[in-house]
């Protein structure tokens, strides 16, 4: 079962032309549990760091996320995740932070998202032809 859910993110990866690279991780822990940390690099030079750990047994089923995007340069873009902490936010323990600082209310994301969230911010006067 945990097999499917990598596969669908792989398939998800090389469907996407903004993808330049990426390395992925993949660790089964159970035949419905598991790990992924993922490093992804657009065609503009910024990146996402991803970490997910999947339960597909439960009704949310990232158990623990945080999606990491940043600059060629390293500036942070924005970052979900759902460490507990920030816990004033309505949507505690989900949450974003922006490039700007700001500690934001979010619902748990999922990888199709953000890399949608991200397409629009890719500079295409930085993208090779």
């Amino acid at each position: 079962m945990i097999e499917e859910y990598f596969q669908a993110q792989l398939n998800l990866l090389s469907s996407l032309p903004y993808v330049e690279n990426s390395h992925i991780n993949l660790e089964k822990r159970a035949d419905m549990v598991g790990f992924i940390r993922g490093d992804i690099e657009f065609q503009d030079g910024s990146h996402l760091h991803y970490r997910e750990l999947v339960d597909l047994r439960q009704p949310m089923r990232l158990v623990m996320y945080a999606y990491h995007n940043q600059k060629q340069a390293g500036g942070l873009i924005f970052r979900y995740d759902n460490t507990a902490h920030h816990m004033n936010i309505d949507t505690f323990p989900y949450h974003k932070h922006s490039g700007e600082g700001e500690i934001l209310p979010a619902q748990a994301p999922d990888l199709e998202k953000v890399l949608r969230e991200i397409e629009p911010l890719i500079n295409p006067d930085q993208i090779d032809s």
